[in-house]
C-alpha cells in the first residue's frame, strides 16, 4: 500500500507515520510513505519519502499525490489560535489546500481513499449535551468554519466519485508533549504537561468548563482504523464524530493531584483569558460517536488513564511525588 500523510512533521503527523509503519493488524503491508510537511518530517525508514513544502501550493501538491497512491491522510491545517489571528493563511492552507489535494487526487482516476482530520470545532451555537452528526453546523471560529467546509468538500468529492472520503471530527488531544502550540485548546495539554515538569501555568478557563478530549494514543488507533473499515458503511454521512472523553477542567486537575500530587496541582491558577474561554465554551461538551463506536472505534476510558499514558510516554513515574 502508498501512502500520503500532510503534516507529517507534525505531533499527530509523526505518530501516524509510525503507527503505519509497524504493520498494525488488520492493515495492509506499507510499501511507501510520503511525509509531506512544510518542513521535512524526521522518519527514519528506507520506506517514508519526505517532502517539505505548502499545501497550499498546487504545483508541491501536485507533486505529492503520486500515482499509485492508494490511502491519503490530511492532517495538515493552520490550527485555531493562529487562525483566528491570520484569517488569509487560514483560508489558505484549511480551505483552499484540502481543495488542492482533493483535484490532485481527482486526478490520478483511481478514487484514492481519503481521511481527513476535522474537529469539534465545527459545532458551534447553542448545542445541546450530546452533539448529534446530524447537529446543524454552525462554527463560531475561522477554524471551525475552514473545518466545515473541508468535510462539505470531501463529501461532495466522494459522492462524485473522485475520491472514497471520510472527516473524522477529534476531540481536544491531550496530553501532547513539547511546548505549547498555537491552537486555543492548547492549554489541555498545557495544565498537566508543565505541572508534572516543575513548570507554573494557568488554566484560562472555569473548572466547570466541559472539555471532549482524547489521548495521543486513541487518536492514533482511530485514524488507522480510519484507513481500513469499508466505507459503504458510512453511506452518504461521510462526516463521523469520534470517540472521546468529556471532563471538566476541574475533573482535569483532579487528576493531576492525584497522579502527580499535590505540588503538581499547586501550580496550576485559574485565570479566565476571555479569548480562550468564549471558544471552549462553545465548542461542544460531549460527541454522539454511536456510529463509530459500532465501526470499530476506541475511546479512552477515563481521564487518569489519559493522564498515566503521558507519564508512562515521558518515563515520569519515579518523580513523582504523591
Amino acid at each position: 500500500m502508498k501512502i500520503l500523510v500532510t503534516g507529517a512533521a507534525g505531533f499527530l503527523g509523526g505518530r501516524l507515520v509510525r503507527a503505519l509503519l509497524s504493520q498494525p493488524s488488520g492493515f495492509p503491508a506499507v510499501s511507501h510513505i510520503i511525509a509531506a510537511d512544510a518542513t521535512p518530517a524526521d522518519i527514519g525508514d528506507p520506506r517514508v519519502t519526505t517532502r517539505a513544502g505548502s499545501i497550499a501550493d498546487p504545483a508541491f501538491v501536485r507533486a505529492i499525490v503520486e500515482p499509485g497512491i492508494d490511502l491519503v491522510y490530511h492532517l495538515a491545517a493552520v490550527l485555531s489560535g493562529q487562525s483566528e489571528a491570520e484569517f488569509d493563511t487560514a483560508l489558505h492552507v484549511n480551505m483552499d489546500g484540502t481543495r488542492l489535494l482533493l483535484e490532485a487526487c481527482r486526478g490520478l482516476g483511481s478514487r484514492p481513499r481519503l481521511v481527513f482530520s476535522s474537529t469539534v470545532a465545527v459545532f458551534g451555537g447553542v448545542l445541546p449535551a450530546l452533539v448529534p452528526e446530524s447537529q446543524v453546523l454552525q462554527p463560531q471560529t475561522t477554524y471551525g468554519v475552514t473545518k466545515a467546509i473541508a468535510e462539505m468538500l470531501v463529501s461532495e468529492y466522494s459522492r462524485r466519485g473522485f475520491v472514497d472520503g471520510m472527516s473524522c471530527r477529534l476531540a481536544t488531544i491531550t496530553v501532547r508533549p513539547g511546548q505549547a502550540n498555537s491552537a486555543l485548546s492548547s492549554f489541555v495539554s498545557g495544565i498537566i504537561r508543565e505541572p508534572l515538569g516543575g513548570i507554573d501555568t494557568v488554566c484560562p478557563v472555569p473548572l466547570e468548563t466541559p472539555i471532549w478530549i482524547s489521548s495521543p494514543a486513541a487518536v492514533i488507533r482511530n485514524l488507522v482504523h480510519a484507513g481500513r473499515i469499508a466505507t459503504a458503511a458510512l453511506g452518504s454521512e461521510r462526516a463521523l464524530n469520534l470517540p472521546g472523553l468529556s471532563v471538566t477542567a476541574g475533573e482535569m486537575l483532579a487528576s493531576l493531584e492525584r497522579i502527580g500530587g499535590r505540588a503538581a496541582r499547586g501550580r496550576v491558577r485559574v485565570e479566565r483569558e476571555e479569548r480562550v474561554a468564549r471558544a471552549m465554551c462553545g465548542w461542544p461538551a460531549a460527541l454522539d460517536a454511536t456510529r463509530a463506536l459500532a465501526l470499530g472505534f476506541t475511546a479512552d476510558t477515563d481521564v487518569d488513564a489519559v493522564v498515566r499514558q503521558y507519564v508512562d510516554d515521558m518515563g515520569l513515574r519515579q518523580q513523582l511525588q504523591p
